[in-house]
């Protein structure tokens, strides 16, 4: 069971980080194993190197009729995003996606876009929900999370999770070590102890009750 909770301040990480040094940098003294380490998904990518220039994307006449349909607040409801998006996951399979929503919703069923698709287009932010010096940036999902959580329990002892939580009580884990209860995880995470804005707590450790008192 987990008995607290720890939000980590970090340095502004970018693409010149590791993301695995970055974690056992902050939590080497704190994280022990039996503990989870859950880093935000947007800072991996941003170590990966994932993260565009808002100005250097040149939406098409695709991404400008795309946009239209998502939902306003959702992050692909711009031509600049919904560029990415198309480029992310390839214009055959993004339009085969686009077919599988349509057929989706006509028998009243959700979610087939990103299905087809790929599940990492719903993990785009656009520049308006990143932070300083990002704030123009779209940033992308990361790559190879699972390889990712892999590595820093290797490098920690602890578990360790890749999620993308916000401030309206959404949890998506996108990757977690094989020990990890992701069912539990998220009532955990639901009040985003991550922070969305300035906070600059990308990495928050949850301490399980037998490691609280050492």
């Amino acid at each position: 069971m987990i008995a607290g909770r720890i939000s980590i301040r970090t340095h502004i990480i970018t693409e010149k980080d590791d993301i695995v040094d970055v974690v056992l940098k902050y939590t080497g003294e704190i994280a022990a194993p039996g503990d989870i380490i859950v880093v935000a998904e947007s800072v991996v990518a941003i170590s990966q190197g994932r993260a565009i220039l808002h100005e250097t994307v040149k939406p098409g006449l695709l991404a400008h009729f795309m946009c239209r349909f998502p939902g306003k607040e959702g992050s692909l409801a711009a031509p600049h995003s919904m560029q990415v998006a198309i480029q992310e996951a390839g214009t055959g399979r993004f339009l085969l996606g686009v077919a599988a929503a349509g057929l989706g919703r006509l028998i009243g069923r959700r979610g087939d876009f990103y299905r087809v698709a790929g599940r990492q287009l719903a993990q785009i932010d656009d520049f308006a929900g990143t932070m300083w010096p990002f704030d123009r940036h779209i940033v992308m999902g990361p790559r190879d999370p699972q390889g990712v959580v892999d590595r820093i329990k290797a490098a920690t002892g602890a578990e360790a999770v890749i999620a993308d939580v916000n401030d309206i009580g959404k949890v998506d884990i996108l990757a977690a070590t094989d020990r990890v209860d992701r069912k539990m995880l998220s009532s955990y995470l639901k009040d985003n102890p991550h922070g969305n804005d300035d906070q600059q707590t990308p990495i928050v450790v949850l301490v399980s009750e037998e490691n609280m008192d050492r």
